[in-house]
C-alpha cells in the first residue's frame, strides 16, 4: 500500500468519509483563519506517512476538516520548504493526498517580499504566475510522459477571477504580480532582486512553486496569495528576519481572512 492510501485511510477514519471541495495550504502565520473553520476532524501531520515535518516557526503542522460557509475545506495549516531538508518533492505526499480524498481545488498562500512600491508590508498580492530561480522541480524522478506538466496558466484564470471578486465586494485592495522562488533560507541579496525584477518578478519567496507544479501534476486547478511581509532586499532599510515575516503576516491576518471566507463562499 502506497503513503497515499495510508493517508486516505487514516483520513477517513478520523474525519468519518469527509469530502473536501477546496483544499488550502496556509503560509506563515496565518493560522487564525482556521477559526472560521467549523471543524470536524483534525490530524497532526505526524500522523500522515509521508507529510511534512513543519519545521518553521508560524506553521503548526496539521490538517483541519471542516466547513466555512457552505464549502467543504481541509486545511494544511503550515508546509514544509525545501530549504529544510534540500528535497523538491517534500509536498508531494501531502498534495497527492488532497487530490486523492476528493479536492478539486487549491488554494495557497505564502508570506512574501515586495518588489513593487505600492505593494507594501501588510498588503496581499494575487500570483498571476511565477519564476523558478532555484533550477529544480519536484517532479526530478517522476515517471511516464504525465511529468512533462504543461506550466501555462498555471494559476487558474477562473479560480483567480474568483478571488479578485471576492476581494472587491469586501473593499480589499488586491495587487497582482509575478511571484519569483528562491531556495532558501537565506534572503535574497539586493543584486538577486535586481536582477530578478529585470526578469519580471514582483514578489519574492521561498515556497510555493514546488506546490504548483505538484498540484499541475495531479491535475489540479489552483489560485495563490501572497502576504507581503517585508519590501525585498534593497529597497528598505529595515533589516530582513523571519521575526519581521511572522510579525506582517499577522498583521495582514484580518485581511487575508475576509477574503478567503468571501472566496470559499463563492465556492460552495
Amino acid at each position: 500500500m502506497s503513503q497515499v492510501e495510508d493517508c486516505v485511510n487514516i483520513i477517513n477514519q478520523s474525519a468519518k468519509n469527509f469530502k473536501p471541495q477546496v483544499g488550502l495550504i496556509l503560509g506563515s502565520g496565518l493560522g487564525q483563519f482556521c477559526d472560521n473553520i467549523e471543524t470536524q476532524a483534525s490530524i497532526d501531520f505526524d500522523q500522515l506517512p509521508g507529510f511534512p515535518i513543519a519545521g518553521v516557526g508560524g506553521h503548526a503542522g496539521r490538517l483541519l476538516f471542516g466547513q466555512v460557509g457552505k464549502t467543504n475545506v481541509v486545511v494544511m495549516q503550515g508546509r514544509a520548504h525545501y530549504y529544510e531538508q534540500g528535497k523538491a518533492d517534500v509536498m508531494a505526499v501531502a498534495i497527492q493526498t488532497l487530490k486523492a480524498i476528493g479536492c478539486s481545488s487549491l488554494v495557497l498562500t505564502n508570506a512574501a517580499g515586495s518588489l513593487l512600491k505600492e505593494a507594501s508590508p501588510g498588503s496581499v498580492m494575487l500570483i498571476r504566475d511565477h519564476i523558478n530561480m532555484t533550477g529544480v522541480s519536484p517532479l526530478f524522478g517522476a515517471e511516464s510522459n504525465k511529468r512533462f506538466v504543461d506550466m501555462s496558466n498555471a494559476y487558474n484564470p477562473s479560480l483567480s477571477n474568483s478571488m479578485r471578486s471576492a476581494a472587491k465586494s469586501n473593499g480589499i485592495t488586491l495587487h497582482e504580480g509575478v511571484y519569483a522562488w528562491f531556495s532558501g533560507p537565506q534572503f535574497e541579496t539586493p543584486a538577486e532582486i535586481k536582477a530578478v525584477k529585470t526578469l519580471g518578478a514582483d514578489a519574492v519567496g521561498m515556497s510555493t512553486v514546488p506546490e504548483v507544479i505538484l498540484a499541475r501534476h495531479q491535475e489540479l486547478p489552483l489560485c495563490a496569495l501572497s502576504v507581503i511581509t517585508n519590501y525585498a532586499a534593497g529597497m528598505s532599510e529595515t533589516a530582513l528576519s523571519h521575526e519581521q515575516t511572522i510579525a506582517f503576516a499577522s498583521k495582514a491576518a484580518d485581511t487575508v481572512e475576509h477574503l478567503l471566507v468571501s472566496y470559499l463562499n463563492s465556492q460552495s
